[in-house]
């Protein structure tokens, strides 16, 4: 088979320095959504029988550094069911959306804020609002 001219064999082609290769960066949203599916299943594992949707929305800060793909502050405002242990809740939350995020987005969690959003009661479903005196 004949060598295509001009074109070098890749054993033959000069190395390119590392800073002159470019750059792979991770778009927010898509942290954003790794961090909200990551709510989500921490929410469904924590209390599997709850009667809520949980949701989950993300603002992402990043801080870049050469380590990684960067540094992601993460706001997740969520929606539980009550009764329940908000705080546990709110700790698998923090958990799960760190674990995630460094093994998905290979990026560093220093914080993980929760919000919780609404509190859904299964006493108050179905049950008109009223005015209590």
């Amino acid at each position: 088979m004949a060598a295509v001219h001009g074109a070098a064999p890749a054993a033959d082609a000069p190395a390119v320095p590392a800073g002159e290769r470019g750059a792979t960066r991770i778009a927010d949203r898509v942290v954003a959504k790794i961090a909200a599916q990551a709510a989500r299943e921490a929410l469904r594992e924590a209390a599997p029988t709850a009667p809520t949707d949980a949701h989950a929305t993300v603002t992402v800060h990043r801080r870049e550094t050469r380590r990684n793909f960067g540094e992601a502050r993460v706001r997740v405002a969520v929606e539980l069911g009550y009764p329940s242990d908000i705080g546990a809740q709110c700790r698998v939350v923090r958990r799960q959306v760190t674990e995630r995020v460094r093994a998905l987005a290979d990026m560093e969690v220093p914080e993980v804020a929760v919000e919780v959003e609404r509190l859904r009661s299964p006493l108050l479903e179905g049950a008109e609002r009223e005015r209590v005196r």
